[in-house]
């Protein structure tokens, strides 16, 4: 039987934003005067994004919704769960409750803004309100542009305009006392289905746990965010990628702490800018005559870098780490992203949808920013011909080949596997592949 709520109340939609506290949207619904219904859509067509039954992005995902619901457990509320595509989803809400307005954050993904277009229609087509707030960035795209209103394409000017706008509203803390009044009350449709129902297992080595700044890490990141074998970054990019953080909290204590971290922060806001200003650049380069680039996309050697078998230890030792935890240092990811493309001359998007799939904080347009950054094809002010020397990197930042050791255990140089390619034979192939592509 079907329960039908006759008063009229407001949706919050959960997307990337799995928190209660310091969130926009939530509070502008709460604002409303309306009771309001947590929604959160595990979106079937999302999902098939994820084939890997143990894919620990999906587990942790979960297990942050299931912190949220149960404290909402306490307010006699709940998240009310849908395992359906986006439409449908809410076209039951649409026929079950009286619903005044829907409330979200802005997510600015191509397929995103397609998405929330569509929901936007099917909604006023019910003459229900759709409203979504900036809140996973500072400033959002069309917030940040040069005197003649275009967006910029270069990362220094626009960090340098990003800290110029950067006022004490910004940086507004939109959490809520939370009150059982502000809430539509528990019902039966509020079942959370479990994980194996969703078509998944739980991760075995990555569990949800609230989000904690270490000030020391923050205050030294500076001095050591480059050596892998150090744990001296934050750790912050899946709950940055899921929204179990704000943006706002992690830019405050960058302020206080340290102004390398903010830059990093920024660099985060400059690649969603270009992603929303330029969406041809998820799949195509920024550059668009880096698509003359004749790719060798040798599947064997492909598929060496993917196991981490390439004979060069930093690069296989970040592909191990990656595959065995989900995370590989950001220094390393440098590392491996530039040997792929440059000394192996295949296909950045080869690499950038095998880091899609493995990356737990895996976020669009940072990985397309960044592989197209390795790759030279990107909105990089540098020449195509910066070509890491993995040996070199490795003398500089693992010379006591503590991290190396950590991936590969029985490492020793003189019975290692031999490089499936010699530095400077790929590195002028590389010059020389890039340099007829631009004429």
């Amino acid at each position: 039987m079907r329960f039908t709520v006759m008063k009229e109340i407001v949706l919050f939609w959960f997307r990337r934003d799995i928190r209660l506290t310091d969130t926009v949207g939530l509070h502008q619904a709460i604002q409303s005067g309306y009771e309001v219904l947590p929604v959160f859509i595990f979106d079937t067509a999302i999902l098939e994004q994820f084939p890997d039954k143990k894919d620990k992005r999906v587990s942790y995902l979960y297990q942050a919704l299931q912190a949220i619901d149960q404290q909402l457990q306490l307010y006699n509320s709940g998240i009310c769960f849908f395992h359906d595509t986006v439409l449908q989803a809410f076209d039951t809400l649409v026929k079950t409750y009286k619903i005044k307005a829907v409330y979200t954050n802005a997510d600015y993904e191509p397929s995103a803004i397609q998405r929330d277009t569509e929901v936007y229609h099917f909604l006023a087509s019910k003459n229900i309100d759709f409203y979504a707030y900036k809140d996973q960035v500072i400033f959002q795209g069309d917030e940040i542009l040069k005197s003649d209103q275009t967006p910029y394409k270069v990362y220094t000017p626009y960090a340098k305009i990003w800290r110029s706008k950067l006022v004490e509203q910004d940086l507004q803390d939109w959490s809520v006392p939370l009150k059982e009044a502000y809430f539509v009350g528990r019902q039966e449709v509020f079942k959370r289905p479990t994980l194996e129902q969703l078509g998944y297992r739980e991760s075995e080595d990555l569990y949800f746990t609230p989000p904690v700044f270490d000030a020391t890490i923050i205050q030294e990141y500076t001095q050591n965010r480059d050596y892998p074998a150090l744990d001296a970054t934050t750790r912050l990019g899946i709950a940055l990628r899921f929204g179990t953080v704000s943006v706002r909290t992690c830019v405050k204590q960058a302020l206080t702490f340290n102004d390398t971290w903010l830059s990093q922060l920024i660099w985060r806001e400059f690649f969603t800018s270009i992603l929303y200003h330029y969406p041809h650049s998820a799949r195509e380069c920024f550059k668009k005559q880096y698509e003359n680039i004749i790719w060798r996309n040798n599947e064997a050697e492909f598929d060496a870098w993917c196991k981490g078998e390439t004979g060069y230890p930093m690069v296989d030792a970040g592909m191990r780490e990656l595959n065995q935890t989900g995370y590989m240092h950001n220094r390393v990811r440098m590392v491996v992203a530039s040997f792929l493309v440059k000394h192996l001359l295949i296909d950045w998007r080869w690499g950038e949808g095998y880091f899609a799939q493995k990356l737990n904080d895996y976020d669009l347009a940072l990985n397309v920013g960044n592989w197209q950054w390795a790759a030279g094809c990107g909105c990089d002010a540098a020449p195509y011909f910066r070509i890491f020397n993995p040996s070199e990197q490795q003398k500089k930042f693992d010379k006591d080949l503590k991290y190396i050791k950590r991936w590969i255990p029985k490492y020793e140089e003189s019975t290692y596997i031999t490089p499936i390619v010699e530095h400077k034979f790929a590195r002028e192939r590389a010059l020389l592949a890039f340099k007829r592509a631009l004429k």
